[in-house]
């Protein structure tokens, strides 16, 4: 436990813990600027931020920061422990009440610029993520496009690799960002 974002990154650096739970109001150095600090550094735990409130500018700066994880305080202890599961898992989750208006954000979008890194994706793997984006595990996009989960996993690692992310919430965004996924869309798969 820290009581600011200076004694988080310290104690991060001394305990090496696989994720850490971090507010976003802290004093001193506030949450979003300690996760991109622990975020740098080597080998990084899995961040999951919490928040009173879900604002969309603090949500938005959590993902670009690379967090696994945004849960709202208010959220039942379930919510927590999913989000602090799904991040040590190397998955994401976002908390349901925020999640409606980040798709939303998205799908209000006119006229998406297509990031030139996406542009060089085969279609094989511009397929896993749009099914990453989907929310998809590696087992059920391995289920959706036969192919064995741990070449799914090697796809997931490249995409991340390639498009210079560190987790499946960033490829959710850039997914999303790019206009590669819209919601609602089931899209079609060229590998199919």
């Amino acid at each position: 436990e820290a009581a600011n974002g200076e004694e988080a990154i310290a104690g991060v650096a001394e305990h090496r813990p696989d994720v850490v739970l971090l507010d976003i109001q802290m004093p001193h150095l506030d949450g979003l600027a300690a996760a991109r600090r622990i975020l740098a550094g080597e080998r990084p735990p899995r961040v999951v931020m919490m928040t009173t409130f879900g604002s969309d500018e603090n949500l938005y700066a959590a993902l670009r920061a690379g967090v696994s994880g945004f849960v709202l305080k208010t959220s039942p202890p379930e919510q927590f422990l999913a989000a602090i599961r799904a991040a040590a898992a190397g998955d994401a989750l976002i908390d349901p009440a925020v999640t409606t208006r980040l798709i939303s954000a998205f799908a209000g979008r006119t006229d998406p610029a297509s990031p030139p890194a996406l542009a060089g994706l085969s279609d094989a793997r511009l397929d896993v993520l749009k099914l990453v984006a989907r929310g998809l595990t590696n087992r059920q996009i391995g289920q959706t496009l036969a192919l064995p989960e741990e070449e799914v996993s090697m796809k997931v690692k490249s995409l991340l690799d390639h498009l210079g992310l560190f987790d499946r919430a960033q490829l959710v965004m850039a997914a999303y960002e790019s206009g590669l996924v819209t919601p609602g869309d089931k899209g079609h798969f060229s590998s199919l």
